[in-house]
This record gives structure tokens, C-alpha cells and sequence, in this order.
């Protein structure tokens, strides 16, 4: 590998964990560790967050029965369990280098149910239409039936639409431009570095076919169930943790729902499991809700460190399972 790949893969790695990372130091630089030590083994009931990780899991387990789902319609048929675990060790993945384990995941398909890595991407990326639409829809919801609360939050974090471009000043204006011209560069460099490749007709017809395997989708019902039980899973496993808190577990479930919105559009920011960004839109809404700054920043912490771990036990699990697992040979049964 030469010095420029690695400069590039080290990159990679390197920026979401100094973006998160510079995020995080903000917000807690002036935090006083030793109330959180006390929240932590005074005031917090462990009980309800560990009730909520079995969402966690259940989350993930719809989300590989889903994609198992899908890659049928297109001739390619995965095991559940190789799904499952493929999905696992994908979010795990992510924790390091954001965004990575979709592709990771699609290559455990191939490599052991000998499912066609394009076809399968292309699948991920109708899920991830589907996803987003779903996220969408939550999000109408949720500002319909709280916009004042979400006006606020604007206000708040500065984020009002009247000004926005206002606020840009001649030098905000040209380092947009250098940045839309840079991302329009590196397309132009992807396209011509495909061009180059003897098999491009081949992968974008197979990618194209697992973008519309949704089409043909065998049980549109049981499709429909699989995400709303992804969905309805992430939001019990964040929504339980609520009653850890007394000061959080009476704002109810609409609170969850704005603050549970708000973190799923922050996540798109590619650190590792959204840490910083998550931890500040969320740390936000509950503040606007009325909890105390200090609670509000103890929550966010114990919670998304307590459900990474989860990813990470779970990505282990999955890492063990599929080493056991025997790759599927071309006469193999489904």
C-alpha cells in the first residue's frame, strides 16, 4: 500500500474521532465529574436501562430479517443467521470507521452465503431510502405536534431559517464554493476510476437490481413489520432509559419523541455512533423540556455509552458467531 492510500485510510479513521471528540471536550470541559459519579450511583435506577437494551438488540435482529427479506426477490438467498450477524458486526464496525460496515456487511454475504456484493449493496441502499423515509414521517410527527418546542430549539442553537444565509459572510460564501467544487471533484475522480473498470456495466446493473429488489418484495406485510419493529425497537431502547431519571421520566413520551428525532438526524454526521452531535441535540431538547444542564449532559452520556457498549457486545458476538458459521457452497440449501 502506498504512502498516499494510507494517508487516506488514516484520515478516515482519524477525522470523525477528532470531530466527535472536539464536540464532546466542548461540551464537558467545565463538567464536574464527581456529580456525575454521584448521579450515576445515587440518583440513577440501572434498572430501566438495562430493561431497555433488549430494543437494542431486537433493533438489529428485524434489520437482518429484513435485508434477508429483500435479497430474495433478486435470486439471492442469504441465512438468517449469517444476516443477522453480518449486521451486527456492520454497526461495530461503523464505531471505527463511520459508514464502513455497510460495505463490510455485504461482503460477509458473499463471502459466506455466496450472495453477489453488488446486488446486496444495492439493497442497502433501498434500505436506507426506506429508512430515511421512515425517519421523515416520525419527524412530520413529531414537529406537528411539537413545534413550539422545536422553534425554541432553533432559537436556541441559533438555527433560524430567516437568517441563515445572512449569516454568511464573503468567506463563508467562497469556502462553501471550494467545498461544493471539491465534492464535485472527487465525483468526477470516481466516475473516471470506474470508467476504467472492465466489469462497471456489470456492477451497476447488479447494484441497480438491488436498488428496485423492493419492488418485488414477497410479503409486503411482513416487510412492513420488520420496520416498523426496527423503528418502534429504537425508539423503546432510548424512550426506557427515561425512567432512570426522575426529572426525565415525567416529560413523557412526546418529549422521547422530539429528543429521539432530533438524535436520529444527528447521527447522519459521520462520527463514531454520532457520539458529539447526538450528544448535543439531545442534551438540547431536554433542556428545552426544562431538566437541570447537569442531568441533561449526564444523561446523554450514560446512555449513549451504555448502548455502545451494546453495539460492541453485540459486533462481538456476531464476530465469534460467523467463525463458526461453515461459507454455503453453490449446492448448499438456503
Amino acid at each position: 500500500m502506498d504512502i498516499r492510500q494510507t494517508t487516506i485510510n488514516t484520515t478516515k479513521v482519524l477525522l470523525p474521532l477528532l470531530l466527535g471528540g472536539a464536540i464532546l471536550y466542548w461540551m464537558y470541559r467545565d463538567y464536574d465529574m464527581e456529580q456525575f459519579k454521584h448521579i450515576m450511583h445515587e440518583e440513577m435506577d440501572w434498572t430501566w436501562m438495562f430493561l431497555s437494551l433488549p430494543f437494542g438488540v431486537t433493533a438489529q435482529l428485524f434489520r437482518g430479517l429484513r435485508w434477508k427479506q429483500t435479497l430474495s426477490p433478486i435470486g439471492e438467498h442469504a441465512r438468517s443467521h449469517t444476516s443477522i450477524c453480518a449486521v451486527f458486526l456492520s454497526y461495530a464496525t461503523s464505531l471505527v470507521i463511520p459508514r464502513v460496515g455497510e460495505f463490510l456487511r455485504c461482503g460477509i454475504l458473499k463471502r459466506y452465503d455466496n450472495v453477489t456484493f453488488a446486488k446486496s449493496l444495492g439493497t442497502v441502499v433501498t434500505e436506507r431510502a426506506v429508512d430515511s423515509l421512515v425517519v421523515l414521517l416520525i419527524t412530520m410527527i413529531a414537529i406537528l405536534s411539537q413545534v413550539s418546542v422545536f422553534h425554541n430549539f432553533f432559537i436556541t442553537t441559533g438555527t433560524r431559517f430567516d437568517t441563515f444565509f445572512g449569516q454568511f459572510t464573503t468567506t463563508g460564501y467562497i469556502v462553501t464554493l471550494i467545498c461544493l467544487l471539491a465534492a464535485m471533484l472527487l465525483l468526477w475522480l470516481l466516475a473516471k476510476a470506474m470508467k476504467m473498470s472492465n466489469k462497471l456495466k456489470d456492477t451497476l446493473s447488479n447494484l441497480w437490481h438491488g436498488i428496485m429488489s423492493l419492488r418485488n418484495v414477497d410479503n409486503v406485510g411482513l416487510y412492513i413489520f420488520y420496520t416498523l419493529g426496527i423503528w418502534g425497537s429504537y425508539f423503546l431502547h432510548f424512550y426506557i432509559t427515561f425512567y432512570c431519571f426522575e426529572e426525565t421520566s415525567a416529560l413523557g413520551a412526546s418529549c422521547a419523541l422530539v429528543a429521539f428525532v432530533v438524535g436520529s438526524i444527528a447521527v447522519i454526521v459521520p462520527t463514531p455512533n454520532g457520539a458529539g452531535p447526538w450528544h448535543f441535540s439531545v442534551k438540547t431538547m431536554l433542556i428545552l423540556y426544562g431538566v437541570e444542564s447537569n442531568l441533561a449532559l449526564s444523561f446523554v452520556l450514560i446512555v449513549h455509552t451504555v448502548q455502545t457498549m451494546l453495539v460492541i457486545l453485540l459486533g462481538v458476538y456476531g464476530w465469534a458467531a460467523l467463525a463458526m458459521i461453515r461459507p454455503k457452497t453453490k449446492t448448499s440449501d438456503k
